[in-house]
């Protein structure tokens, strides 16, 4: 009898598993038949930002590379996340029901193989900013086979792939890593960052050889690279074709160029849609009107020998991190003794770092404010903000006593919403034992979000918020108008083409029965509902009356 009650007992689970799973894929597949048809828009895409070892380690084999043995500071060494473990969460669909439609990964190009101690304890260069071959992925990371089905399925599932692309600098010089040659970079004088010229030809901190990205002459390739190649088995591969690229670009073969052929080739070769660049400000900024002509000719490339792969015409997308940018600041960015307009060299969207300061703002004044600078001076150009990253120590809310109403501003503001990895799961950021940025880099709280219920609280509200407004381009890109200030309702609009995208937004509404006006935006007898609960209505005398537990209304037509 025990035998039997057992038997039945592990069918009745096994169902009750099988049930769950089928729920869990049901829902997924109904997002993916909702967002196939919304167009992509850059200008209101919700991003999310991982740092790839930190994020999930899906191949447990490729945890220790080049001797990567060494004690380190806490937070300060490899930690085992990986492409794999990105690909494991596309599978499960956690993207997809985040409502994220870009991924932007930290560079997963070979880094340093050793490391070094910058006063904060032993580091490696876990964080992909450390360079040694831009043309191979660090094998932490992955492999090339792993890059091809990350885009591939991501791309099936509408979400656009992200890389970082760092051009100013290499890594550090180490007893393992040799310094690029002296017509390659320089190492000193350290940056003092009083004028455009001490920003730019000069290192950001010691032992970070800065790329001559002003230079313009002809140079050999780094004898330590060639005979990297050559123990790899692709030198005569690699050397064709960097002639080939020279030849059809015309382009001197300077040390920009040829790391800007490198980082190309991740175009060509595996589909990526767009490059978040770092340290824009330190070079001079024809650079990046040079390397956005490279990448537009390389996505044309793509498209040109991949049709079935492509997946809309939007162009190859370029964001620029230029630290201390602001939307306040819409086209120029101040040196103090030289204006210089990054959007008119080669970037589309510059990263906000004022953001996660103006979050402070209420809503409506936060609101309006973004709308009416990105559908003035900056149309046609957005900004990406934030409320956390990896290098911001003043993030909006670093004790995470505010993870609900973060996520209510960062995704309902106009402009590009980034998630860094863990906003919408309130990762800690103050980690005890560490020191500098590598509190902000903590692994992903996982366990959290399958156990906490405060934890899948917040995670389910930033789900609901993300999935709106990847349903809604208008959210994101569209024109922002206050319909009321009590209760607190907006519209958003937003037209491309033949394509016109409305909604209405409530916030801070009472629990229960609620009335809001939706004025001109919907007609009356029009039928809508309300994403966050689900529940549907109609428009009556140009307001709607919704009754949830919720104290939000985000409204559709149906």
């Amino acid at each position: 009898m025990k035998k039997y009650t057992l038997i039945h007992l592990f069918i009745g689970l096994f169902l009750f598993s099988s049930l769950n799973a089928q729920i869990k894929k049901n829902k997924t597949e109904e997002i993916l038949t909702k967002a196939s048809k919304t167009p992509f828009v850059w200008e209101g895409a919700n991003v999310y930002f991982i740092v790839t070892d930190r994020f999930n380690n899906g191949d447990t084999t490729n945890d220790k590379n080049y001797n990567r043995n060494k004690p380190t500071g806490k937070l300060r060494g490899f930690d085992g996340g990986d492409i794999r473990g990105i690909i494991q969460k596309i599978d499960e669909g956690y993207f997809t029901n985040l409502g994220i439609n870009v991924i932007w990964m930290t560079p997963i190009v070979e880094q340093i193989h050793d490391g070094v101690d910058e006063g904060t304890g032993f580091t490696y260069g876990f964080h992909g900013y450390w360079t040694r071959d831009w043309s191979a992925i660090d094998p932490n990371i992955g492999t090339r086979k792993d890059l091809a089905e990350l885009v591939q399925k991501a791309h099936s599932r509408g979400i656009r792939i992200m890389l970082d692309a760092v051009i100013n600098h290499t890594g550090p010089v180490t007893s393992e890593d040799s310094v690029y040659p002296n017509d390659w970079v320089r190492t000193t004088p350290k940056c003092t960052y009083k004028s455009y010229d001490t920003y730019i030809n000069c290192t950001l901190v010691d032992n970070l050889p800065d790329v001559k990205t002003e230079s313009n002459e002809d140079v050999d390739l780094p004898p330590f690279l060639i005979e990297k190649w050559k123990k790899e088995g692709r030198y005569e591969k690699e050397v064709a074709s960097l002639d080939a690229f020279f030849k059809m670009t015309g382009y001197p073969k300077a040390p920009k160029y040829y790391i800007m052929k490198w980082l190309s080739d991740y175009i060509t070769d595996f589909g990526i849609d767009g490059y978040r660049v770092d340290t824009a400000k330190h070079t001079t900024e024809d650079v990046w009107a040079d390397f956005k002509k490279i990448c537009d000719l390389k996505f044309a490339e793509f498209k040109k020998k991949n049709p079935k792969k492509v997946l809309d015409n939007n162009s190859f997308f370029t964001v620029g991190e230029v630290y201390g940018y602001n939307i306040g600041n819409k086209k120029i960015y101040d040196f103090g003794d030289k204006k210089v307009n990054y959007f008119e060299h080669g970037f589309t969207g510059l990263i906000n770092f004022d953001f996660r300061n103006e979050a402070k703002m209420n809503y409506e004044e936060l609101f309006s404010k973004y709308s009416t600078i990105l559908n003035n001076e900056l149309k046609r150009n957005t900004v990406m903000n934030y409320i956390s990253s990896h290098d911001d120590s003043y993030p909006f809310d670093k004790k995470r006593e505010k993870t609900i109403e973060s996520g209510t501003k960062l995704l309902l503001a106009p402009g590009i919403s980034q998630v860094y990895y863990g906003d919408e799961s309130a990762r800690s950021l103050d980690i005890e034992g560490t020191t500098g940025d590598a509190t902000l880099r903590s692994d992903m709280n996982w366990d959290a979000i399958k156990t906490n219920a405060e934890t899948q609280k917040v995670l389910q509200h930033w789900q609901k918020l993300g999935q709106f407004r990847k349903q809604h381009p208008a959210v994101g890109a569209g024109v922002h108008t206050q319909i009321s200030i009590s209760p607190y309702v907006f519209s958003r609009m937003f037209t491309k083409g033949k394509y016109t995208d409305k909604v209405v937004v409530g916030l801070d509404l009472p629990i229960g029965k609620k009335e809001i006006s939706v004025g001109t935006i919907f007609k009356n007898g029009t039928k809508v509902k309300d994403f966050y609960s689900g529940k549907i209505s109609a428009v009556k005398n140009g307001k709607v009356i919704v009754d949830t537990a919720f104290t939000i209304l985000l409204i559709e037509k149906i």
